[in-house]
């Protein structure tokens, strides 16, 4: 796929940003079920977890508009990537400490390493598209760059699975710091390649400095982060969703004064770039389900049973997990109990055959195999790497016959194509008598290749956006704010997933999910004709 046609930077690039995911999606498919195991983890419930996890993803992408700024304005991208690339593998590493000072320590450290890593690797990859013999494969270059990621995505669950079922919680999360740190390598092996493309930019003299930003911006963000602590209850889902709302309005009164202030040639594509970023938060929202809701209806909701003739494979391989039936066991939802067997470190839900037909339980004492939970979150990268070379190809058709849609458009389909997926999740509700059976997993991997297909229309042609509309001097920094569209997106993934227990009739859920995105999709395609003209001046 790559060819001659490619940047020689584009192979360190993606294999570095691949370790980088493998290590970030590996933590991600067991941290919610890492909170909720009542042994060896923190025992939290369904609400507790999904907050946690809302809050953790949300500030792992706002932190990108600081390390996207740094690197603007003051270490160059390389540098801050492989400043990013350091912090988040001593993160990882530091997660497999059981304790909560420890937990909050590594969260702490994949936050700030994040935000270095993130937007700069986007951008250097920007840059290097734009020497005039690459310009017109950008779109291409995003897309070939979005598929190492979810190359990484895939393979990191068996890895998370067998090492789990080995040794347990802490392995998995080493692995994950071991896989950060070969990316950073490998990133480091390709730095001849994108040196020149490297540079800091000079700031116009509307640009805020860099203490004025801190003062201006980042300090009222934390003040405004503590107002709820003084609120007698929560004004949407939790303190930590309020702290973290609250801490978002100097960030974005910074982007809109970024966009008020700004030169008149710039001011059109800024404004443009501020309206998509808003209207994608919806995606995310949704998407980003995957690491709660989505895990959720896998864990408790989805058939998991390994085929017979698949089990003693499935279990030489350790990604199959035992779990005894006791017939007259007290059903706990969430609640983990240890095998019978001590030799055999795994982990069964006691509530796995809560929904289970009758005619389908196994006799009392049996013990049945099923497929790991975080399994199924590799069934997402692998459609990606699946569909990438088709969508690839279906643009490349288009253009050749100038009939390419434009970057913005391809969002707006990208958010209709995920609203379907929705619906998709829905038919596996009533195909489940609303969870009183359990779900094929045809349905769930179904959902996951609808919503696919909108996620390659969608966010690597944000990332491709950016780099084509945003001024020079203040491409991370845009960058940055598509990844805080990104951060407040998954944060109200977190506050959605919150609510998962108090819909009785899940369909419903699914349905918010689906109304969710078929309007943003409408506003995009709405404001669809006045972003392609600014698009078509500027790229």
């Amino acid at each position: 796929m790559l060819g001659n046609k490619h940047p020689k930077a584009l192979p360190y690039l993606f294999f570095s940003e691949m370790w980088e995911r493998f290590g970030y999606y590996l933590m991600i498919g067991i941290f919610t079920l890492y909170l909720k195991d009542a042994a060896d983890g923190f025992g939290m419930n369904e609400k507790e977890a999904s907050d946690l996890y809302g809050t953790f993803i949300a500030l792992v992408f706002l932190t990108p508009f600081v390390g996207g700024l740094l690197a603007d304005r003051l270490l160059g991208y390389r540098k801050s990537i492989v400043i990013g690339g350091i912090l988040m593998g001593i993160g990882y590493c530091v997660m497999a400490i059981h304790s909560l000072p420890a937990l909050y320590l590594s969260m702490a450290l994949v936050v700030m390493g994040n935000g270095f890593f993130k937007p700069n690797i986007s951008t250097l990859l920007g840059n290097v598209y734009n020497e005039e013999d690459y310009k017109d494969k950008k779109d291409a270059g995003y897309n070939i760059f979005y598929m190492g990621i979810n190359i990484g995505a895939f393979v990191c669950n068996f890895f998370g699975a067998i090492l789990f079922n080995i040794y347990g919680w802490y392995a998995a999360f080493l692995a994950a710091g071991v896989g950060m740190f070969i990316g950073v390598f490998i990133f480091l092996l390709g730095t001849r390649h994108y040196a020149q493309a490297d540079v800091i930019k000079p700031t116009e003299p509307t640009d805020l400095s860099l203490l004025r930003i801190f003062s201006w911006v980042l300090l009222p963000a934390v003040l405004f982060g503590m107002v709820p602590l003084f609120f007698k209850k929560p004004l949407v889902g939790s303190v930590s969703t309020d702290a973290f709302l609250f801490g978002c309005i100097p960030v974005l009164f910074f982007y809109g004064r970024l966009w008020y202030k700004s030169p008149p040639l710039e001011k059109r594509p800024i404004g443009a770039m501020l309206a998509i970023f808003g209207v994608v938060i919806a995606f995310w929202a949704v998407f980003k389900q995957n690491g709660s809701t989505l895990n959720t209806w896998a864990n408790n909701y989805t058939d998991r049973e390994v085929p017979h003739a698949l089990t003693t494979t499935m279990l030489d391989l350790k990604l199959a997990e035992e779990i005894p039936y006791v017939k007259d066991s007290v059903i706990v939802t969430d609640h983990q109990f240890r095998a019978k067997d001590k030799k055999i470190k795994t982990w069964g839900y006691s509530d796995y055959f809560k929904n289970v037909s009758p005619n389908k339980l196994p006799k009392d004492g049996e013990t049945v195999y099923a497929f790991n939970t975080n399994l199924f979150q590799s069934v997402n990268p692998f459609w990606v790497i699946a569909l990438t070379p088709l969508v690839v190809a279906f643009f490349s058709f288009l253009k050749v016959r100038n009939r390419e849609p434009s970057t913005p458009t391809k969002i707006a389909f990208g958010l209709l194509i995920s609203a379907l997926s929705c619906l998709v999740m829905v038919g596996a509700v009533f195909a489940s008598d609303n969870g009183a059976e359990k779900s094929s997993a045809g349905w769930f991997i179904s959902s996951y290749a609808v919503i696919t297909i909108g996620e390659l229309f969608l966010s690597p042609m944000g990332l491709s956006l950016v780099s084509k509309l945003s001024p020079p001097r203040l491409t991370a920094l845009m960058m940055g704010g598509w990844f805080l569209a990104t951060s407040i997106g998954n944060k109200l993934s977190g506050v959605l997933s919150s609510l998962w227990d108090s819909y009785d009739n899940k369909a419903n859920f699914f349905y918010v999910n689906s109304l969710l995105l078929g309007a943003s999709a409408l506003l995009l395609f709405v404001m669809l004709k006045r972003l392609n003209a600014i698009f078509k001046e500027h790229r």
